[in-house]
């Protein structure tokens, strides 16, 4: 239980990003035990016959960030550009969304209902 809070505590930033139903992206900035920062960069995949998600990290040093942002910037360029230049990546960013707004109505409606038998 210890590891836990230490690894909740070191912690300072973080944000997600839903990618379809089984799919989540997490960034995290965490601090280090001498006051230093690097991010670390989780794949959460829910999985298909069980409870429970697979996770895939990364951690990104400060003396990394330029070179791994450039060189990930120019291999999503070089698909967007060069092999999927026809793919409408608005239409999928609006989907998300929809899917996003679908999902919070179905827990807003699931709460109320729970409300209800109060």
């Amino acid at each position: 239980m210890e590891h836990d809070d230490r690894v909740k505590n070191d912690t300072v930033y973080t944000s997600k990003v839903r990618a379809g139903k089984r799919r989540t992206y997490f960034f995290d900035v965490k601090k280090t035990k001498g006051d230093d920062y690097y991010i670390s960069l989780t794949e959460s995949t829910k999985k298909f016959n069980s409870d429970g998600y697979e996770r895939h990290k990364i951690f990104l040093y400060k003396e990394d960030f330029n070179r791994f942002i450039a060189q990930l910037q120019e291999t999503i360029d070089y698909v967007k550009k060069e092999l999927l230049p026809d793919f409408d990546y608005d239409q999928v960013e609006r989907r998300q969304a929809e899917w996003e707004a679908t999902q919070k109505e179905k827990e807003n409606s699931e709460s109320s209902e729970e409300d209800m038998n109060w």
